[in-house]
């Protein structure tokens, strides 16, 4: 397998990963530096700093060639998959900058901002990774970040109850989040280094696919490596039945964090799920030729078919009791993660190459801004009235108009109502199902769908029908909050009218995964 040795491509190809190492750099810098009362502005330039990287990693090149897509070694593949999730989770981590400065228990600590640009770049490394090692020290810079993150609230000098509440739940989230990761980790990483012992001692995915099904391997230690990966993989994305962690650390975590995890952490982990699943244990369409040798792809479809129906139905049943609104966004989260599983299971049997990709990639460029803008909106509410509760939402149409609006552009989003994204990327996943000769399993994504939109709605209600005591006290929004809310909204609304925008890159991204060596 030839691999591009090219220093210049080469280096453009990480560019992104190296610009953001400067500004956590600089970040720092200016921390040390900055008076105390001029450190807000620090927000400012990790916000400002991302959005511009990720605009500029929008216009890296991406060879037509696979052996010139494969760069550092191999350690990396830059296609057009791997531009569309690095350009989403720098751009939620840019709009994640500046809902950051709407908390004050994180508006001026300079390390939330450089903690969340190191987790910026094991995202933006692991949508690209093709190589086993590349994809475990990236996926533990993103997750270790992160566990930082969810307990970063500490207690105040003089804390009131409400405080010394969220600081308990903060502590709570990142302790729970640091134990399950870690173990779910161990099992990942025994998996892949079963794979790269059945394998003959190959690290790169591309090698070890060919590998395994070339090989004499007798079969059930391989599927017992799959089932391995899966447990690592599942966690990441919050599959049932490893969703467990998802509802108490997305209401222990601060808000801003919880939109970074439910959006960025899952857009990256799908992204090399896809990647993995297709180059290790290719379908049959993609064995090498001359190779006569059995098709693991048959085991993880019907594995990632189950836990597609599993996810779906339980994170929708337990979304139906919430009374928490971060509480049911985390359940709405887990069921979201079973729709877009549905698009990876196309992918190995669907006869149109690249649709199923192509679902998920769409699916979830409009998930992570409809998410970012949820829980947008939620920071504002919370930070006006102390209560994360549902009842208490009452009235919000009244109380500020515009954050109701948005609040509900997300939630139609997330049912897959038109005009907002959430329709045509419903539409895509299941359509790649009926193609791939999986109508049971459509079937089951609709019937989910209707279920979800009933605790979607019941939000809405509240929002603009319940009445409450404090009608006339206005919810201002902070100006970092404007652009957050506005930029979100209009894109889960273009995307909506026109899809195409995204839909012919995603397509093209997902077809070039069946390009092997």
């Amino acid at each position: 397998m030839d691999i591009n040795t090219n220093l210049v491509e080469n280096f453009i190809a990480i560019m992104p990963e190296v610009l953001m190492a400067v500004l956590a750099l600089a970040v720092v810098y200016l921390d040390l530096y900055l008076p105390p009362t001029q450190r807000r502005t620090i927000g400012y330039v990790a916000g400002i700093g991302m959005l511009a990287i990720a605009a500029l990693a929008l216009f890296i090149p991406t060879p037509s060639d696979f052996n010139e897509q494969l760069m550092w070694g191999g350690t990396i593949r830059n296609d057009d998959l791997a531009k569309i999730f690095r350009v989403t989770v720098i751009l939620i981590g840019g709009l994640t900058c500046f809902m950051g400065m709407g908390d004050n228990r994180l508006r001026y600590k300079s390390e939330f901002y450089t903690i969340l640009i190191i987790a910026t770049i094991g995202a933006s490394l692991l949508s690209a990774a093709s190589d086993i090692i590349m994809l475990f020290v990236a996926l533990e810079t993103m997750s270790i970040s992160l566990y930082i993150l969810s307990g970063f609230v500490r207690l105040p000098q003089f804390p009131t109850p409400e405080e010394k509440r969220f600081a308990n739940l903060s502590a709570e989230s990142g302790v729970k989040y640091f134990l399950f990761g870690s173990f779910t980790s161990a099992f990942l990483l025994y998996g892949l280094s079963l794979l790269y012992g059945f394998s003959g001692g190959y690290t790169n995915l591309y090698e070890i696919g060919p590998g395994l099904v070339g090989g004499e391997h007798p079969t059930a230690p391989i599927i017992v490596a799959l089932g391995l990966v899966a447990v690592g993989f599942g966690f990441k994305v919050s599959a049932v039945p490893f969703h467990f962690w998802t509802p108490d650390v997305y209401e222990g975590s601060p808000t801003p964090v919880t939109s970074f995890i439910s959006v960025a952490s899952k857009a990256a982990s799908f992204a090399v799920l896809t990647r993995f699943m297709l180059a290790v244990f290719p379908p049959e369409q993609l064995l090498p030729e001359g190779i006569q040798s059995i098709s693991y792809s048959e085991w993880w479809v019907q594995l990632f078919a189950i836990a597609a129906v599993l996810t779906m139905t339980i994170g929708n049943l337990l979304a139906l009791v919430q009374t928490n609104f971060k509480r049911l966004i985390a359940y709405s989260s887990i069921a979201q993660a079973g729709y877009t599983l549905i698009g990876l299971v196309a992918i190995a049997t669907g006869n149109n190459a690249g649709d199923g990709a192509a679902a998920v990639a769409f699916y979830m460029v409009i998930y992570a801004f409809t998410n970012t803008l949820l829980f947008g909106c939620l920071i504002l509410f919370t930070n006006q009235t102390g209560s994360e509760m549902i009842a208490d939402m009452a009235g919000l149409s009244r109380r500020n108009p515009w954050l109701a609006l948005g609040l509900t552009v997300a939630l139609l989003s997330l049912a897959g109502i038109p005009p907002a994204a959430g329709f045509f990327g419903k539409f895509l996943l299941f359509r790649a199902a009926v193609d791939a000769n999986l109508t049971w399993l459509a079937v089951v994504g609709v019937l989910n769908s209707i279920v979800a939109l009933y605790y979607y709605l019941v939000v809405i209600k509240v929002m603009y029908v319940d009445r409450s005591a404090e009608d006339n006290l206005p919810i201002p929004i902070a100006v970092p909050y404007n652009f957050v809310l506005a930029a979100t909204a209009v894109f889960v609304i273009l995307l909506g009218v026109l899809p195409a925008l995204v839909v012919n890159l995603a397509t093209e991204a997902g077809a070039d995964l069946f390009f092997l060596p």
